[in-house]
């Protein structure tokens, strides 16, 4: 709280008026306003995919050919991780919440996918990030369509085929 003063006159020695300290006035300093600039602002990479960036991104998984897959019985979540081009966190999850897909662990706790999960997890991705299903829906599709497994190993191979004849179309 700030005391008012009382300020003497020496000439007759009485009280004069009342002298106040000065106000201390508030001072504002701006920082300098930065704009962003929108147009050269990298992409985030949070969020959904836009559907053509998910077909590009499909368009990249490199699951091997059936004779070259089941030559081996075993993968690790990594070389898994590496065919789908995902986090092995993400495989995990799918892990979880899909109970057809079910891989063999070790007493590490290693997971060990077999072919047949391999297959499996690409029906998951197919229907996740192709088909835009929901978790919830995927899950439905693959309870009540247990036939759809081999429809989906026909409709791969016919884009096998559909890529060879595009390709020799192009050469001639």
């Amino acid at each position: 709280m700030a005391q008012s003063q009382i300020a003497f006159d020496f000439d007759d020695l009485s009280p004069a008026k009342e002298v106040k300290p000065p106000k201390a006035k508030k001072v504002v300093i701006a920082a300098p306003v930065v704009i962003p600039d929108v147009k050269n602002k990298p992409k985030s990479t949070q969020g959904r995919k836009s559907i053509k960036e998910a077909a590009a991104g499909a368009a990249l998984v490199n699951v091997p050919p059936d004779e070259e897959l089941f030559s081996k019985m075993y993968y690790s979540i990594g070389d898994v991780a590496d065919m789908f081009k995902l986090k092995p966190s993400l495989i995990r999850l799918w892990e979880n919440e899909f109970d057809a897909l079910k891989p063999k662990k070790n007493g590490k706790g290693d997971r060990h996918f077999r072919p047949e999960d391999v297959k499996t997890l690409q029906l998951i991705f197919h229907l996740l990030r192709e088909k835009k299903y929901t978790m919830e829906g995927a899950k439905d599709f693959i309870k009540n369509n247990s036939r759809s497994a081999g429809k989906f190993a026909m409709v791969e191979e016919l884009k096998k085929v559909k890529a060879f004849l595009n390709e020799l179309k192009a050469s001639l």
